[in-house]
């Protein structure tokens, strides 16, 4: 069976040039079904066809407010939810997003490389990785620390690049339950590279599939 996604890249501020290469990347994931859209009428919808909505490098207001209300009701109800990237750089006219997806973006210093450590590593979006990855990316930094409210899979190591702004505790990736539904969230995901990079690929596959209740 094949387990259908809504992948949204809808853009009304900062617009990534990866997009087209991260659409490509989740389309060529086996065992998924991807519907790609950038029309926020699309939300004014029934979801219930879709195991997941994934919110691809999107930013700024993307959403009506009928499609804030369905998108709500689609989680809350069971649905999945995953963010990418500038994801976390979305919507920040609605308070209900931020909690959904449990931070929103504050500043990310220089791409460059860095490393990665994986914190839990028993979940699908990490168990395929290394414990410290080195990669190259935009190291977001958050408002707030999302720790106390989500379940921390991924976290920045400050000291292997330059101006990392929240210290030791910084969380990059992580898993929450939103009312019946799943959320998954990952900073990574900034240029094209990241979307060849077999890594990193089978971290958004793993965080995907457990959005999508494919793994456990």
């Amino acid at each position: 069976m094949v387990t259908r996604l809504l992948v949204y890249t809808r853009t009304t501020d900062y617009r990534h040039d990866s997009i087209p290469d991260a659409v490509t990347a989740v389309s060529g994931l086996a065992g998924f079904a991807v519907e790609h859209t950038e029309d926020p009428a699309r939300f004014e919808r029934p979801l219930d066809g879709c195991a997941a909505v994934v919110f691809l490098s999107t930013s700024g207001d993307v959403l009506t407010p009928a499609g804030r209300r369905r998108l709500a009701r689609y989680v809350a109800s069971g649905g999945g939810f995953a963010g990418v990237h500038a994801a976390a750089c979305t919507e920040y006219g609605w308070p209900h997003y931020g909690e959904l997806l449990g931070a929103r973006f504050a500043r990310h210093p220089a791409y460059q490389p860095g490393r990665v450590l994986v914190e839990d590593a028993g979940h699908p979006a990490t168990r395929p990785l290394p414990a410290a990855w080195d990669l190259t990316d935009e190291w977001y930094d958050f408002e707030t620390n999302p720790r106390d409210r989500v379940r921390v899979l991924l976290r920045a190591d400050e000291t292997s690049y330059d101006g990392g702004g929240m210290g030791a505790d910084h969380p990059l990736a992580w898993c929450r339950e939103q009312g019946g539904g799943r959320v998954f969230y990952t900073a990574l995901g900034h240029a094209s590279e990241a979307y060849r990079d077999p890594d990193f690929l089978a971290h958004l596959n793993g965080g995907l599939a457990w959005v999508s209740r494919l793994s456990e």
